[in-house]
């Protein structure tokens, strides 16, 4: 089985696909969104889908760290629920705390400068949401 991994953010959403054993996550790219305009970035995530054969989502679920859910994790739930209205795939939540920060000390331990960190941390956080729903979830 084939899953996307999606950080979703305000503005941008990192994605990362598994392979077709659902095994690894690998980074594909960051879509601009624009969550004030409404703007989801749902025509480009209809070609990854299509063009990946995605068969389920998983979703970074950022949890406050009393594992209460705020502004943030609803704004994420809002668009698993966008992701099952506009393509009738299941989605499944990963909590995602911390997941930033861990991505942030990995680029920083390989000497990724500050402006080329910016461009890349939302694939790398969805690579790391993606991978350990997989890792908790073994085919």
């Amino acid at each position: 089985m084939r899953y996307i991994g999606l950080d979703v953010g305000s503005k941008t959403v990192g994605i990362a696909v598994s392979d077709p054993f659902g095994w690894t996550a690998q980074g594909i790219e960051i879509i601009p969104i624009d969550e004030e305009s409404g703007n989801f970035g749902i025509d480009r995530m209809a070609e990854l889908i299509k063009e990946y054969k995605v068969e389920a989502v998983v979703i970074g679920l950022p949890k406050n760290m009393n594992n209460s859910i705020g502004p943030r994790a609803e704004a994420s739930q809002k668009y698993g629920q966008l992701m099952i209205d506009t393509f009738g795939l299941p989605v499944y939540y990963q909590d995602e705390r911390l997941t930033t920060v861990q991505a942030e000390r990995m680029l920083i331990a390989n000497d990724v400068s500050r402006k080329k960190r910016k461009k890349v941390i939302d694939k790398l956080a969805a690579v790391l949401i993606l991978q350990n729903y997989l890792d908790s979830h073994p085919s």
